[in-house]
């Protein structure tokens, strides 16, 4: 499979320009960031290196100081005017940024033409790196999890299937045999995303209790349940506070978020009852799922998959089009709850998305939320709206233009 993603292009288009900053490409794990890059050397006359820290001794920072002088020197023995090294897998090693800093400005300095691309899974350790210690010497290329174009157009799967299996494109061709597909999804995917990287992201004093948090916040995707209540089916002896930093570091490794309910009041954001979101619908089905032909003709249940979906996607752009996720619920004067499914903020510029699929016809949420804060838009997705295709192939920038 040789799909083009298009941040292969900005890649390749910032490689070939004249050496200004570092290029980090980061994303969750298995969306394809080595496979990205091995395409744009493939396809540039630059020489290159790459080398990948993931088998390399956390405490051997020397290391990155070691494989950047093997390409200088490299440059200088073949006498080359300008190199590209490429370090995979950087966010492994302890104090890589101050690594990286030094010998990017040592070159700075002396006039090496040594172009950078670094690629990390965990967007905390990287986002810390950077900020702390790159900050003004690096551009950031983000790789998310796929969308439903990219999985049609890859792979062929139709709208219900990418619905159902999600955007992991290493695990497309196993979605015929669900077992092995749903193995793959908790033994490939999932056991390093939070074994390593989130253990590596900060101190985890209950490793068990993160993994049965993600376990549980999967199964309930789509669904709003407050952590006191969460807490009650944990194993594990453990409290909000700590399911609550749990969570934010889930949020970060892309796998899971709580998302808060949309307020004008800052502190009732961050008090509300979490709605579950998965990054990747995989991840709920893998937890939640009995089989594919089971859930789909269970509508109250495939109502649920929709929504999430719908969720996933609008996550999945949310970082780079720099939107913030939000829902609305609110009981009105009479005590009737409304709700809106989910509430997207950019600038101060609100829109409001409502999702159908047969799971609810009547919902008075959006004309509840319009006449409350006055949205720049607010519309359906699914039945009585915009189709489910149209809007899983979308750019959601376009909404805020």
């Amino acid at each position: 499979m040789n799909y083009i993603r298009k941040q292969y292009h900005t890649l390749k288009a910032r490689i070939e320009e004249p050496r200004r900053f570092l290029q980090v490409l980061v994303g969750p794990r298995q969306v394809g960031k080595t496979t990205l890059v091995h395409q744009v050397v493939q396809a540039i006359s630059l020489p290159h290196t790459v080398e990948v820290a993931d088998a390399v001794d956390p405490k051997d920072s020397d290391w990155i100081r070691r494989v950047w002088e093997s390409a200088r020197t490299t440059m200088r023995l073949r006498g080359e005017r300008e190199r590209l090294l490429v370090i995979d897998e950087v966010q492994n090693l302890d104090n890589w940024s101050e690594v990286v800093k030094r010998e990017w400005d040592e070159d700075t300095r002396h006039g090496v033409n040594l172009k950078v691309v670094l690629l990390g899974s965990s967007r905390l350790l990287l986002k810390r790196g950077l900020t702390e210690s790159l900050a003004g010497c690096f551009e950031l290329i983000r790789l998310g999890h796929w969308s439903y174009q990219e999985m049609q157009d890859a792979f062929g799967l139709s709208l219900d299937e990418y619905i159902y299996f999600g955007g992991y494109p290493g695990a497309a061709t196993l979605i015929k045999d669900e077992k092995r597909w749903r193995k793959y999804i908790k033994d490939a995917l999932v056991a390093p995303a939070i074994g390593k990287d989130a253990l590596m992201t900060s101190i985890i004093y209950k490793p068990a209790l993160m993994k049965q948090l993600f376990e549980l916040g999967c199964g309930y995707s789509a669904e709003m349940l407050s952590l006191t209540k969460l807490l009650g089916q944990l194993q594990d002896a453990g409290n909000v506070t700590t399911l609550a930093s749990y969570l934010e570091i889930l949020d970060q490794c892309a796998l899971l978020t709580g998302l808060q309910k949309y307020a004008n009041d800052e502190a009732r954001k961050r008090n509300s009852i979490p709605k579950y979101q998965v990054y990747n619908n995989a991840l709920l089905t893998a937890y939640k799922g009995r089989s594919f032909e089971m859930d789909r003709t269970d509508a109250r249940l495939w109502g649920r998959w929709v929504e999430s979906a719908v969720g996933a996607h609008l996550l999945a752009m949310a970082d780079e089009a720099g939107f913030e996720v939000y829902y609305w619920r609110e009981a009105d004067s009479s005590k009737k709850t409304n709700e809106v499914d989910f509430i997207l903020v950019n600038n101060g510029e609100v829109i409001a998305i409502e999702v159908k699929s047969g799971r609810r016809t009547m919902n008075s949420g959006l004309p509840a939320f319009a006449d409350t804060f006055h949205p720049k838009n607010s519309f359906v997705v699914g039945s009585g709206g915009i189709s489910l295709e149209d809007f899983l192939s979308a750019d959601i920038k376009v909404l805020f233009e």
